[in-house]
């Protein structure tokens, strides 16, 4: 098997990403809707989540077409979630991804707005008209439809948001900590991956394999979160660090310690690598690249 370019890879991945995003986000919308909602995706953000959907699609050899709706889609519901989390009754936060958020931007209301919106336009962007998106079947798209809306709702994301406010100053356990942080966080991720499989024709071997990978990741990425709001500055994370402590939130460096934090970290590595290996699909290296630069990561 020849060596794996990941830049090379990461970065021809995320231009065809980014070009569709800027050929769908927000056009047409009216009263400078738009305008806030391409504010809040396009220009900035690692696009993980796109990267990794794209990443499981090619693993078993999936529908190109529907993986890059699925990697736009995936984004948006990622973008919404950052723009109202930093609104003054979530997180109250002034600064995401290197400039002022979208409420500080654009004014609280039209960011509200924005994100209904960034929302509303993941799920068109899995349900195409056929015209739009020929090659993509309508079992198809409500697999897709189904894998994101429960990874963003009540037993998601939106869940996990509930218990972390619900948490503010107050002592968790490690596995409380854990299924906030697997709600919040790790859902979208894991859907991301799941997203990517579910445009092939993965078995059930390789599927399991693949959830437990991105459980693995998903965890991985918010315990280094949490170290990166410790030990990183303002620049370099693109978002203002110290809140986690600033607002008695609960995270894993308080809970295990900077050192234990790190060690768990690569621990859930070795996890994600290992679930890669017992795949059985023949070619899992973007996927396993993508782990180690979330565990990695400077910001």
């Amino acid at each position: 098997m020849q060596d794996f370019d990941f830049p090379h890879w990461a970065d021809a991945q995320c231009q065809q990403v980014e070009q569709a995003l800027a050929a769908w986000v927000g056009i047409g919308a009216p009263a400078g809707l738009g305008d806030a909602m391409r504010y809040a995706v396009l220009d900035g953000g690692k696009r993980l989540r796109p990267l990794l959907a794209l990443a499981a699609a090619q693993a078993v050899g999936g529908n190109a077409a529907a993986a890059l709706r699925a990697a736009c889609a995936v984004e948006l519901i990622h973008a919404y979630s950052l723009v109202h989390d930093d609104m003054p009754c979530m997180d109250n936060d002034v600064l995401r991804r290197g400039k002022p958020t979208v409420h500080i931007a654009f004014g609280q209301a039209q960011a509200l707005l924005a994100g209904d919106a960034l929302q509303a336009q993941a799920f068109e962007l899995l349900t195409p008209d056929v015209a739009d998106a020929p090659g993509v079947p309508a079992a198809m798209q409500a697999d897709l439809c189904r894998i994101l809306a429960r990874a963003a709702g009540a037993q998601g994301m939106a869940g996990g948001q509930a218990i972390d406010l619900a948490s503010v100053g107050q002592p968790l356990t490690e596995a409380q900590l854990r299924r906030m942080h697997r709600l919040k966080t790790g859902a979208l991720l894991e859907a991301s991956v799941l997203l990517g499989a579910a445009c092939g024709q993965a078995d059930a071997q390789a599927l399991a394999a693949l959830h437990a990978y991105a459980q693995a990741l998903g965890l991985a990425f918010q315990v280094v979160d949490d170290v990166l709001d410790v030990v990183a500055d303002a620049a370099t994370l693109g978002k203002t660090p110290g809140k986690d402590a600033a607002n008695d939130k609960p995270t894993y460096v308080a809970l295990l310690g900077l050192d234990g934090a790190q060690a768990l970290a690569q621990d859930l590595l070795a996890q994600a690598c290992a679930a890669l290996q017992a795949s059985g699909l023949a070619d899992t290296r973007a996927l396993l690249a993508l782990a180690r630069q979330v565990v990695g990561r400077s910001h």
